[in-house]
Order: structure tokens, then C-alpha cells, then sequence
């Protein structure tokens, strides 16, 4: 089942100013606005790293690396939805980042070991990305501070998105689990519609996908969501919050506090 790259476009139009007219810099602005961390890199850098972006499709399932593969390259969310998960010796798997248009996915390229042992990075929802060689970031990383000031406090807020997960998964029940996971995966794609099956979201919270059922249900009785197959739509996102635990909120300042405050409608 193949489905449409949400719209991604939410940089400010004051960032039109900061490039000039050459072909060069208007093409790498229309490249760069649907993800927060590129739209934090200075001109300068932009033009610099611009013949070296590849805008890419990807589609649900994709597995980009698996367990033990060295980190050959970066991508940075424009319209898709990616997800790092941990899988068991049983086979089960579950989440433990989730990847959208304000983060990266193989930071950790930069963190001295090119490999992972545990983790499997997955295409949770198909759309858009701009994909770069790990090897020539990791280059420009070491001599270019901009970039690194940028690249560490993201790891930052990809730390605190890890921990509060972790919390949240042990301390707080898979109806407020649910409710908060949508709002993450809203506020990563910027779409109210979230094309994704119950089956999926289940194996994403590590639980049976009768209990995601059940807890969307819930929420839908309650005009909070409406899902069919294969999507979910957030109706009220007030009350998704209010139905949520505490972890959307924290995470959500801290993203903000760390990468600057996203446009939102409210």
C-alpha cells in the first residue's frame, strides 16, 4: 500500500531573505524548508552542503538499516515518518525514537562508531526525505562548528525523546501512551491525517494490537480521533492532550528550548 507525502512546508517566509537570487540558493531553500534542522544551518553552510542533497521518496516498511550495518547515509525528514525500533531474541520489537521533520535519522554516525548492534531504523510513514552521504557530514562536522552546535542539541533532545519514552512506556497506561504518540507523530509531520494501521502502531508501543484497538476506540468515542483503515485522523487535539500523560508536553518545550519553537496554529 503506497501513500501521498503529507505538506511539509512551515518555514517562515522571513527565511526568503536570507538567501540571494542565484540558482544555487533558491533551489536549496525549496529543498530545505520542510525540515527544522536544515532550515538552522547558515547560508553559508547551505550552499556548501547543497550539491551534496538528494531528495528522496521512501516507502512504508523500507527497512534503511539494519542491526550491525555501518551507517552509510543521513536522512532528514521532509514528509515521512521514521522510526528507530529494538528488536528481541522472540522477534518482538518496539520504539525507541521517533524521527520527523525537526530531527535526523544516524546521528549517532557522528558519535565515533559508524554501527549499531540493536537498533533497525524503518519508514513508519511513506513520503518524503533529503538523503546525504554519513562520511561527508561527518567530515564537515568535525571542521564546521555551526553544523556541530546544531548536530549536538539535537543528540540532546534525541536523548530526552529516548528518556521520556522510556518512562513513559513503564509508567503510564497505553491509552495515554496512544494519545501521546499520535500527538508526536502529528507534531513531526505537521498533518492531522496519519496513515498508519493498528498493526503498525502496535509493534511502534510494543503491545497487541487488540489493546491499540481498544484504545483507540476509546479516543474515538470521545471525538478526540476518527480511524479507518490504514488511517487516523486527529479531530481534537485539545482533547488528545488532556487525554494524554504529561511526556508530550515536557518533550515537546524541549524540542522547543533546544531547536527553537516550531510555527503552529496555536
Amino acid at each position: 500500500m503506497k501513500f501521498a507525502p503529507t505538506n511539509f512546508c512551515y518555514a517562515k517566509i522571513s527565511w526568503r531573505k536570507k538567501f540571494n537570487d542565484s540558482s544555487t540558493s533558491s533551489r536549496l531553500f525549496h529543498m530545505t524548508t520542510g525540515n527544522r534542522l536544515l532550515t538552522l544551518l547558515p547560508r553559508e553552510l547551505y550552499k556548501k552542503l547543497a550539491p551534496n542533497l538528494k531528495q528522496v521518496s521512501l516507502e512504508l516498511g523500507t527497512i534503511l538499516h539494519h542491526p550491525g550495518e555501518t551507517i552509510e547515509s543521513l536522512y532528514f525528514p521532509t514528509g515521512c515518518l521514521l522510526s528507530i525500533t529494538v528488536t528481541m531474541n522472540d522477534g518482538s520489537t518496539s520504539e525507541a525514537g521517533l524521527i520527523g521533520n525537526r530531527e535526523v535519522l544516524g546521528v549517532n554516525a557522528f558519535m565515533g562508531g559508524r554501527e549499531t548492534t540493536q537498533t533497525e531504523y524503518i519508514v513508519q510513514m511513506a513520503g518524503s526525505a533529503i538523503k546525504v552521504d554519513a562520511q561527508l557530514l561527518l567530515e564537515e562536522f568535525d571542521r564546521n562548528k555551526d553544523l556541530r552546535d546544531v548536530m549536538l542539541r539535537y543528540t540532546q533532545a534525541l536523548i530526552a525523546q529516548i528518556s521520556q519514552t522510556t518512562g513513559c512506556n513503564s509508567l503510564h497506561n497505553l491509552d495515554q501512551r496512544l494519545a501521546r504518540w499520535l500527538l508526536e507523530a502529528q507534531d513531526r509531520t505537521d498533518s492531522v491525517e496519519l496513515k498508519l494501521t493498528h498493526e503498525f502502531i502496535s509493534h511502534m508501543l510494543g503491545v497487541r494490537r487488540a489493546g491499540v484497538t481498544q484504545a483507540a476506540q476509546k479516543l474515538q468515542e470521545n471525538g478526540l480521533i476518527r480511524y479507518q483503515r490504514g488511517k487516523v485522523t486527529i479531530l481534537d487535539q485539545r482533547g488528545l492532550e488532556a487525554s494524554s500523560c504529561e511526556c508530550f508536553r515536557v518533550l515537546r518545550e524541549e524540542y522547543d528550548r533546544l531547536l527553537g519553537a516550531k510555527d503552529r496554529d496555536r
